[in-house]
């Protein structure tokens, strides 16, 4: 897959492409590229995906922008897992974001990226003031030399699939919900950091995985799988927060205690997926305290994985 930090493509031969945010890369989002990749190879062009970085509320109301499914590695990795050949990550920008829609049309889409097939969410609009919108790449589609198509919402249940959706159910500590709306279990993906050793004086060695985005839609203590060390995952317990006993300094942490695993594992990239939530993070009196709280958090995470395999 190639990644281009730019609309412009040096080959000009065209594209199939889709445009959006696709935070999470949910079941919404897998059937829209599904669709976008089988069109592509219909009329023999590449599947593309323009995507947007930062996210337009990052930029607009920081304070007040949703928590992050994915960081962009892991939306590129999802993208190549599911097919797309090309990924255009357009910079937003205040500038960027004051192109109206027309010229968003005109410039980006046909002359810069050469776009002969668009593929868009029912509700998606862009340009300056969000004024641009189906109707309006359909009254362009002509002249222009292009096809576009909506695709409609996906649905669980009776529940729209959204990245709110997700990040609602991973608030509320519903981790099945949140798998059944993304199509797999809710993951972060980073590389094993040196820490400050304090699992391990306590008889919980932890791998201490970077996080990349500092408002996780998650927190907590979580039974989780660990992709990475072996051929198939390996199982643990993992707490997401800011270490309320540790330290006060409110800082991120993924610290994740692996069962049955022991070796060397600084520098690897790892990917947590997160199964089961146990509880919230808790303050407690003393290191002790903590302890015990951290031992009965293994033992109800070896219960779960046995109830797993008792169900299996």
């Amino acid at each position: 897959m190639l990644v281009f930090r730019t609309p412009f493509r040096p080959n000009l031969s065209g594209c199939a492409v889709t445009i959006g945010n696709f935070d999470g890369v949910h079941c919404g989002h897998q059937a829209m590229l599904q669709k976008l990749v089988a069109k592509a190879r219909a009329l023999n062009l590449p599947a593309a995906v323009m995507t947007f970085e930062p996210h337009p509320r990052e930029l607009f109301s920081p304070d007040a922008a949703p928590a992050r499914l994915t960081s962009l590695r892991e939306k590129l990795e999802l993208f190549a897992a599911h097919g797309v050949d090309q990924v255009y990550i357009c910079h937003f920008n205040r500038g960027f974001a004051s192109l109206s829609a027309e010229h968003f049309v005109d410039d980006i889409l046909t002359r810069q990226l050469g776009a002969r097939y668009i593929l868009i969410g029912d509700d998606f609009q862009f340009g300056a003031k969000r004024a641009g919108n189906l109707a309006i790449l359909q009254a362009a589609a002509a002249s222009h030399g292009f096809e576009v198509e909506a695709m409609h919402s996906v649905c669980v249940g009776e529940l729209r699939v959204s990245s709110t959706a997700v990040r609602e159910a991973l608030a509320g500590g519903d981790m099945e919900l949140a798998a059944q709306l993304l199509g797999r279990p809710y993951s972060i993906s980073g590389r094993v950091l040196h820490g400050d050793k304090i699992g391990r004086t306590l008889g919980f060695p932890t791998a201490n995985i970077q996080v990349k985005h500092n408002k996780p839609p998650l927190t907590g203590i979580c039974v989780v799988q660990v992709h990475g060390l072996r051929q198939g995952p390996v199982r643990g317990v993992a707490s997401l927060g800011v270490r309320p006993t540790i330290n006060n300094k409110g800082k991120l942490s993924l610290e994740v205690n692996i069962f049955d695993f022991a070796g060397d594992i600084y520098g690897q990239h790892l990917r947590v997926d997160f199964l089961h939530k146990l509880r919230d993070e808790e303050k407690y009196p003393d290191l002790d305290t903590l302890t015990q709280a951290i031992a009965r958090d293994v033992a109800n995470a070896r219960d779960f994985f046995a109830a797993l395999d008792g169900r299996n």
